[in-house]
């Protein structure tokens, strides 16, 4: 069955007390048991719920999975992916991670016991060396936020067998549609997907998937104690923006190509970051681990430019943080989505002030361009 077939048929894609082709929001907080004791397989919302398991089984099987499970956020999915852990487990954890995912384990997690070394994800030997005896996890993007660089999952895969370790992906860049690690070596793979699974900048989720019978165990139990699970309505939507997955992510590709071939011509641009241009070092790799090359752009203006009159001069494409969704949002990551970092640690990984972060939407690809255009030449 192709992938795009997947996303429509995989999951529970039917009622089965009905035979309806779109899963029924169950709204019920509670469910009638037949007798004492037992096991029911329905017996308490927060323990689980008809459409958000028809949501998890879609992610489950679209990402090669035993089990999924979704959370009300994405933090709350990597959140609960880092409770598998306990006080003086060591993780290894990749330099160009998503703000949020910072201050998690910066500002919450390390005062629970847990410790991490911060490694950049493109070093091999950075990744063996940073191994240490109590080291349980190694996390990291591919592509990553924002710089949009890429980890050999293959490779790390193969580093955390030879060590014991469980390897976790953020896949929310890529998606599904373009790589999935668990069929690359991977144990856990989170998303946010608030981004493209959902697609429609209408819901907030989070989604973990693994290929291990007793992680699944684990996080199921963890999902039903912290209680951060997803709601049906929002389970819902996200399952019904997964359906369209496949033909957004063709449109998000075209437009995607059209504007990266501008901006690396623009003479206002000092560089473009994607994985997709022949002249990235990453391109090899993309080829080798992922289908498509995504829809998020990075690029950094020439020095002198002005980023704030660039930004405030666009008229169709949107200043707003989050992506994936249908319209072209754009952000400055040192004062948005990576607020949080420390700028001496901004500057250190390569996110400078000038930086500029661009979801591609799927706009008529002439707009897009058009207004790229008219607000370069008010930077």
């Amino acid at each position: 069955m192709k992938f795009e077939t997947q996303l429509i048929h995989c999951g529970n894609s039917l009622d089965q007390a009905t035979g309806a082709v779109s899963i029924p929001i169950y709204r019920a907080s509670t469910f009638k048991q037949t007798g004492l004791g037992g096991n029911p397989k329905w017996e308490y919302g927060r323990t689980g719920n008809p459409t958000r398991l028809a949501l998890e089984k879609l992610i489950s099987d679209l990402e090669g999975g035993v089990a999924g499970f979704a959370f009300a956020s994405g933090s709350a999915a990597i959140h609960t992916v880092f409770s598998l852990f306990s006080a003086g487990d060591h993780l290894v954890i990749g330099s160009d991670v998503y703000g949020g995912t910072f201050r998690l384990v910066d500002k919450v997690l390390k005062r629970f016991g847990l410790e991490f070394t911060v490694v950049n994800m493109q070093d091999l030997a950075a990744v063996r060396a940073a191994i240490k005896d109590k080291t349980v996890g190694i996390y990291f993007e591919t592509p990553t936020n924002p710089l949009l660089e890429l980890a050999d999952i293959k490779q790390i895969a193969q580093i955390g067998k030879e060590h014991g370790v469980k390897i976790i992906v953020d896949n929310t860049f890529a998606t599904p549609y373009n790589q999935q690690p668990l069929r690359l070596g991977a144990d856990i793979v989170v998303h946010s997907a608030t981004k493209y699974l959902g697609g429609h900048s209408d819901v907030v989720a989070g989604l973990a998937v693994t290929n291990d019978a007793t992680v699944a165990e684990d996080l199921a139990f963890l999902q039903n104690s912290l209680g951060n699970v997803l709601g049906p309505d929002d389970s819902w939507l996200v399952q019904r923006g997964i359906k369209t997955l496949g033909a957004r992510m063709r449109l998000h590709h075209e437009n995607t190509a059209a504007i990266v071939d501008f901006l690396t011509q623009h003479p206002k641009v000092k560089r473009v970051l994607y994985p997709g241009l022949k002249t990235s070092p990453n391109y090899w790799l993309a080829t080798t681990q992922m289908t498509g090359f995504g829809a998020m752009v990075s690029f950094e203006l020439v020095s002198g430019a002005d980023v704030k009159a660039f930004i405030e001069s666009l008229e169709v494409i949107t200043l707003a943080e989050s992506l994936g969704g249908i319209e072209s949002l754009i952000e400055v990551p040192a004062i948005m989505t990576h607020g949080s970092i420390p700028r001496k640690i901004r500057l250190t990984n390569g996110i400078s002030d000038e930086l500029i972060r661009l979801s591609v939407g799927i706009e008529a690809k002439e707009d897009l361009l058009a207004d790229l255009k008219q607000a370069l030449a008010h930077s």
